[in-house]
């Protein structure tokens, strides 16, 4: 099913206006992290992701809001479900917090793995952009639920 199709049945079964907008995304830069990711929310495992707010702000892509709709894709671009987003922090990537770490729901759920793993991700990211990771650097908290799949 395409992403279009997958957005009406949802606005569809919930009443919802044309006014509504969304996004689409799948986690990762690979297809096995993303496929996997996805899985991780489908299980309701995974309620959380992180992004770098100095590579939103680079791409001049607007910051996650709460009330925020979402539809979560395979790599291949395949709709898994809708996600809301429901809080949202910036901190920087020092001061993120073990329960937040958990919430994102890979690797052993600890802050020691997300902290490994997200500083190889986002430092890869900003490479290519020409920026610098920094432990002081501010990264977007973005905590959400499913609301359809």
């Amino acid at each position: 099913m395409k992403i279009d199709e997958y957005w009406q049945l949802f606005k569809e079964k919930n009443g919802l206006g044309d006014d509504i907008g969304y996004d689409s995304y799948y986690f990762c830069d690979n297809e096995k992290d993303a496929n996997e990711l996805g899985k991780l929310v489908l299980a309701g495992k995974k309620r959380a992701t992180a992004s770098c707010a100095m590579c939103c702000e680079y791409e001049k892509e607007p910051l996650p809001q709460s009330g925020d709709l979402c539809i979560i894709t395979d790599f291949s671009n395949r709709p898994l479900c809708i996600v809301e987003t429901t809080h949202i922090d910036i901190v920087p990537f020092k001061d993120v917090s073990p329960e937040f770490a958990a919430l994102e729901g890979e690797g052993d759920c600890s802050l020691d793995y997300w902290r490994k793993a997200h500083e190889y991700f986002f430092t890869k990211e900003l490479e290519e952009l020409g920026l610098q990771f920094t432990q002081d650097m501010p990264v977007v908290c973005e905590m959400f639920k499913v609301v359809y799949k």
